[in-house]
């Protein structure tokens, strides 16, 4: 039987990636709350089996928003390990990059401009759990697409393509894994400059290393 997450959408043309982000979004939404949970796990099962994820002291992942896959069960897993787990935040001065902030279960919150929750940083507070990507050993970071050859789409903002720009150039960086559903699966993806390589994809059904 053929399912959605079987079906990759045809090559994007002409530069219609806002067409074929808009498609993918939907697609993840389609989603029942039931695949959702179920390919959580599928994704959990794949990420704690990778060195580098086993290694990663210090880790970056997201609360899932508009039908992304969740990664929030490794949470636990990760502090059992005595990794200590951030969040991305908007830096309250850029438009265009993130903090990431450690999180813990009392960790004040707040809703960002685009609805989405985050550790509070307004006056001060977590100014000492701040670290900037480059700290970090590990970033889960979501995708909108992505395609066998390991190429990614994000959501468009280039939040997470600004901030990690520097990966680019020699110096200590994170490794960079992106996350998405199977059905978020393409057969081709055009690269834009901007866009920052990822060391691998992992979604419920595949692991991608470029």
């Amino acid at each position: 039987m053929t399912t959605m997450q079987d079906i990759a959408a045809p090559s994007p043309a002409n530069g219609h990636r806002q067409a074929l982000r808009l498609e993918l979004r939907r697609r993840r939404r389609a989603l029942t709350p039931q695949q959702q949970r179920e390919a959580a796990m599928r994704l959990g099962r794949r990420l704690r089996r990778l060195p580098e994820v086993q290694r990663a002291r210090r880790v970056a992942l997201y609360l899932p928003n508009d039908g992304e896959i969740d990664p929030r069960g490794l949470i636990p897993w990760f502090r059992r390990r005595n990794a200590r787990v951030h969040l991305p935040v908007l830096r309250p001065l850029s438009r265009h990059f993130l903090w990431f902030v450690h999180y813990h279960d009392d960790t004040p919150m707040v809703t960002n401009r685009f609805g989405i929750p985050e550790p509070e940083t307004r006056h001060g507070a977590h100014r000492a759990r701040r670290r900037p990507a480059w700290a970090l050993d590990l970033i889960l970071l979501p995708l909108v697409g992505f395609d066998d050859q390991g190429q990614r789409m994000g959501m468009g903002g280039g939040f997470y393509d600004r901030t990690l720009a520097f990966t680019r150039r020699p110096g200590p960086r994170p490794r960079l894994i992106g996350l998405a559903h199977d059905c978020q699966r393409v057969e081709h993806l055009p690269v834009a400059p901007w866009d920052v390589p990822l060391d691998a994809i992992v979604s419920d059904g595949r692991i991608i290393r470029p």
